[in-house]
């Protein structure tokens, strides 16, 4: 799993007022929970556009006046106008410890229903996995090789270790749709 780095401070003082001038000033008002107790803090803004904007699942090394916390992202709020980063929530991992993230699809192989003409479709871009911090990997690698016309590769079909899959064992990943003009002549 990969690593950021995020630098935050201690909030005094907690509620709307508060994090409105936090806001107002470019920071972010966060919290940190799943530990001993629940820690309070916020950071400039900007250093979350690698950990947001990205299809890549971090683990955050999150300094907060100089002591280190190991945290994934949990949930991020956002302003429904102006899209800008309301708040932050992280979780403290820690070794053993499991969670729950979202890991990014990646497509491997050459399908053989799109050299007949068909269209691969991705239809999730992120599977949701349960595992220990150390065993969740940057990406699930999907084989798509095997895949003709109308076929789909579905979550069951994964082969997964040392994590848990989340999602539906039925649902689609990936599938190859029969353009329209091959429609007629697929099957004959």
């Amino acid at each position: 799993m990969k690593k950021i780095e995020i630098v935050g401070y201690q909030r005094a003082n907690l509620g709307r007022t508060e994090s409105q001038a936090i806001r107002a000033e470019g920071n972010v008002p966060c919290v940190l929970y799943g530990g001993q107790e629940q820690v309070h803090f916020y950071a400039p803004a900007i250093l979350f556009r690698e950990l947001l904007y990205t299809p890549n699942v971090y683990e955050v090394n999150l300094n907060i006046e100089g002591t280190e916390y190991r945290a994934v992202l949990q949930e991020a709020q956002f302003h429904p106008v102006s899209d800008a980063l309301l708040h932050a929530d992280f979780l403290q991992v820690a070794d053993g410890k499991a969670v729950k993230v979202a890991v990014p699809v990646r497509l491997v192989g050459t399908a053989p229903g799109v050299q007949k003409g068909g269209k691969l479709v991705t239809r999730v871009r992120k599977l949701r996995v349960k595992g220990t911090i150390e065993n969740i990997p940057d990406f699930i690698d999907v084989d798509v090789s095997g895949l003709d016309l109308g076929k789909s590769v579905r979550v069951g079909q994964i082969p997964v270790s040392n994590f848990e899959m989340l999602e539906q064992a039925s649902n689609p990943v990936a599938s190859i749709e029969i353009p329209r003009a091959l429609r007629g002549t697929v099957g004959k």
